[in-house]
């Protein structure tokens, strides 16, 4: 049975009436560039002045986008999903820390949250970005390949030692591990501490997954460069495939420094990249598990489409969709009735250390073309279609 995206009535079936209100309201006012530009000044300037609008942005942005303020407050979020047979992967929402103590913090977060997630079955995976262990600078500075000072070395020792744990615990209560990407001057450092990570725990079972970004060029290049490390080594690796987060942050750094930018010159040259990444992981299964971290719905047929051409069951273990909460239900929802492997990514953390994110968030959807008006013609579907 084909899987059919223009199903509002599957999409949207655990929304009630006004959390669909809210989701109409949320996405017509994120459609609106200059009232993005806005609100975020607005918000900001409200949370650093201490006026009492936490309340507002949970009641809003904040519950449609993110779970709750800590695990237990996501428990209804997750069952609620889970009754549908989408699963969650909590994500600790907090950036740009810089401090030891925040890095510690951030760990024994991650960890509980392993903990938590060990019997449920609803929360397969946890996730962690690199910059919640360490400080973005020591991360730029191994990437370039520039020595360290004595207590540098301690420092990305430390750092070394946080990712090892997380994917100890995880090894140890079967939770997968993914690790999200980074702005391109940092990922090196990155990949080569994961890879080290992946050779270690992805031997019986597979445990730790990076993340490609093919709104870069060189990813599946890089891919098949470390798939003949990891053949050799008889290691397996495991990716989450996404086109990317940090764009136009890379195009500024690489003009301003003067250097070719690791950005694909147009969408279209992205979009290639991607369905490439997934079809050359999908011909490589034995070795290579997925996790497709995508909105897009032509990517998400292809992926389907090569699934059917492979004899490949729809819940294949090794073969994961996934979507941000509060976006792309038509997706999820639709998947999951199909019986495939889907997970919500669910962001949670205090309402004031999670506003970089919603943010962030806000200006994504502003700047994708075709994504928030999706979204709102597909609740337009749904509210008419209750109406009748």
């Amino acid at each position: 049975m084909a899987v059919d995206f223009n199903n509002t009535e599957i999409a949207f079936h655990l929304k009630s009436d006004s959390e669909l209100e809210r989701a109409y309201f949320l996405f017509k006012m994120i459609s609106i560039e200059p009232l993005v530009r806005i609100g975020t000044a607005a918000t900001n300037f409200a949370l650093k002045a201490h006026l009492p609008v936490e309340g507002l942005i949970r009641s809003t942005v904040f519950d449609h986008f993110c779970g709750g303020v800590n695990e237990e407050d996501c428990i209804s979020t997750i069952d609620k999903m889970y009754s549908s047979k989408v699963y969650s992967v909590l994500d600790y929402s907090v950036e740009g820390k810089e401090a030891e103590n925040q890095f510690d913090l951030a760990l024994k977060t991650i960890l509980n949250l392993i903990e938590f997630s060990k019997n449920r079955e609803a929360l397969p995976i946890a996730v962690f970005k690199p910059s919640a262990f360490g400080r973005f600078d020591l991360y730029q500075k191994v990437s370039d390949k520039k020595p360290l000072s004595a207590s540098e070395n301690d420092e990305w020792q430390r750092i070394r030692n946080r990712f090892d744990k997380v994917c100890a615990s995880g090894k140890l209560n079967n939770v997968k591990i993914l690790i999200d990407a980074e702005e391109s001057w940092i990922q090196d450092a990155v990949d080569a501490l994961v890879l080290e990570l992946m050779q270690t725990f992805n031997t019986d079972t597979l445990i730790v997954y990076s993340t490609l970004q093919t709104y870069r060029w060189d990813r599946l290049e890089y891919l098949k460069k470390i798939h003949l490390i990891a053949k050799k080594n008889n290691f397996k690796l495991g990716f989450k495939v996404v086109r990317g987060a940090y764009m136009e942050k890379e195009r500024q750094r690489a003009k301003e420094l003067n250097y070719k930018s690791p950005i694909c010159d147009t969408k279209k040259i992205t979009d290639t990249l991607f369905d490439n990444t997934i079809t050359y992981i999908l011909s490589n299964l034995d070795s290579i598990h997925l996790f497709i971290g995508t909105h897009n719905e032509e990517s998400s047929l292809l992926a389907l489409k090569l699934m059917t051409e492979f004899h490949l069951s729809n819940n294949d273990s090794r073969i994961w969709f996934g979507q941000l909460y509060g976006m792309s239900d038509h997706i999820s929802f639709n998947l999951a009735k199909q019986g495939y492997n889907v997970a919500k990514y669910v962001p949670f953390g205090p309402v004031k250390d999670v506003m970089p994110y919603l943010i962030r968030r806000a200006e994504e959807n502003t700047s994708v073309a075709g994504q928030t008006s999706r979204e709102l013609s597909l609740i337009k579907k749904e509210k008419k279609r209750r109406n009748v």
